[in-house]
């Protein structure tokens, strides 16, 4: 898996990324940010397999795998969920204050020109899953040569064993 992900990705996301986000605010009941990030790094991490998937059966398998793990990632989702319930009370004729820690610089800020970039959105959406992808599949392949280089060690050592008799 490359660092970077391919443009074909990022088209494929930039395709997706809307109708993704409304059926996840409607599957999950609200706002669906959290599921539409953890299927789309799903997506990332197997994005070379689904391609090739879709190459060799000539249909979309990369849409198909989209909705699945949509459906699956919010069923997780409504199942850990947890609704906290938090209550503040006030004495009647209190008034709401504002905060006293508002800084100069939040006052100043609705007077500086916003920084939001148009159309850069999909883009950002799609390198966070990605790199998200990525450092997973980092974290797999140093578990996978740990693992390997652990399975050696200890076959050195029962050959070792074994070929000097006390085994």
């Amino acid at each position: 898996m490359d660092a970077e992900p391919p443009q074909d990705y990022l088209a494929f996301v930039a395709t997706r990324l809307d109708p993704l986000r409304r059926e996840a605010s409607r599957l999950c009941g609200g706002d669906g940010s959290t599921a539409t990030a953890t299927v789309l790094t799903d997506l990332a991490g197997h994005w070379r397999w689904l391609n090739f998937q879709s190459r060799l059966h000539g249909r979309d398998v990369r849409g198909e795998y989209l909705a699945r793990r949509l459906a699956q990632r919010t069923e997780e989702w409504r199942e850990e969920r947890f609704h906290p319930v938090e209550v503040t009370g006030r004495r009647s004729g209190e008034t709401f204050r504002r905060p006293a820690g508002v800084s100069v610089a939040q006052r100043l800020g609705a007077l500086l020109p916003s920084t939001v970039r148009e159309g850069t959105a999909v883009v950002a959406e799609a390198e966070i899953a990605w790199v998200h992808a990525y450092r997973r599949f980092l974290w797999h392949h140093y578990a996978r040569v740990g693992a390997g280089g652990a399975l050696l060690v200890g076959g050195l050592v029962h050959v070792m064993a074994r070929a000097s008799g006390t085994g």
